[in-house]
């Protein structure tokens, strides 16, 4: 089974370019299930946008997973009612949306299973209250086949630690919220693959894909850089953070960081850091 898993995509244009991009992809790499982190697709990059939503589901995304921004906005929170779309799972009863999906993928049965950490959630008004810790939520997680986690969050440690306490029992722990790609892929010993950060699928200059002028000015005018309004999405570059990821018999074999196919068919490869593998 292959499967390709997208980092958090940020505004409308790397929705467009993804949705455009996810059939060759697939063909490309055999996959068999797509998972992509969509809480920043709204035009705005805040929460899920409805049609951007929509346009990856079309396009061939099978899960759709969140984050802190889930609740963002009325249309948002809506799409948490559909049956591809889930948010962080480790949340106490009455949070809008659900944290965990079944689906098949080359006739196994696969979970994905949307997890948080406290620092990626603790601004979130929908949530206040009622966060439980990653770890709980694992724990009372419906999991059957192979696990897919993503795990959200701002800790480094955090993540590493948690990729540990699971490997074995999950498929692949992908890292996703800060945007930023790390470089290693790991194959634990256990046969848990995982990554610390995907990386986002947006505008790869300023800040986390949005323009920084109005956060520097806040900055500099208050120390705050969240004291002005709110950034707009960039308009530059777009990259891809993603991973495509090969499980067999519920144990991850091999895992690889892959560009947008335009960019595979000019370049090539990846180097040698980004793909991780055990013998067949």
């Amino acid at each position: 089974m292959i499967v390709l898993f997208c980092g958090d995509v940020v505004g409308e244009r790397a929705t467009e370019r993804l949705a455009a991009s996810l059939p060759e992809l697939r063909r490309r790499h055999r996959v068999d299930l797509v998972v992509v982190n969509a809480e920043n697709s709204a035009p705005n990059g805040l929460g899920m946008g409805a049609a951007q939503v929509d346009r990856l589901l079309a396009a061939g995304a099978d899960v759709i997973t969140g984050g802190n921004h889930s609740w963002d906005s009325e249309e948002s929170v809506g799409l948490l009612e559909l049956p591809q779309v889930i948010r962080p799972a480790n949340l106490a009863p009455g949070v809008p949306g659900r944290g965990v999906l079944h689906a098949d993928a080359a006739g196994e049965t696969v979970t994905v299973l949307n997890l948080a950490d406290h620092c990626a959630m603790k601004s979130v008004k929908a949530t206040a209250g009622k966060f439980l810790p990653a770890w709980e939520g694992w724990q009372r997680a419906d999991r059957r086949g192979a696990v897919i986690v993503d795990y959200h969050g701002d800790h480094v440690l955090e993540k590493q630690i948690f990729a540990h306490a699971v490997d074995g029992e999950a498929a692949a722990v992908f890292g996703s919220h800060t945007h930023e790609a790390t470089g290693p892929l790991y194959l634990l010993p256990g046969g848990t693959a995982f990554v610390t950060e995907v990386g986002m699928t947006g505008p790869g200059d300023g800040v986390q894909g949005f323009a920084p002028a109005n956060l520097v000015s806040g900055l500099r005018s208050t120390g705050n850089p969240f004291s002005g309004a709110m950034p707009s999405v960039s308009v530059g570059p777009l990259v891809l953070g993603a991973v495509v990821l090969e499980v067999r018999q519920g144990r991850a074999v091999r895992m690889e960081r892959v560009s947008w196919p335009d960019d595979e068919a000019a370049g090539g490869p990846r180097t040698a850091h980004d793909r991780a593998g055990v013998a067949a």
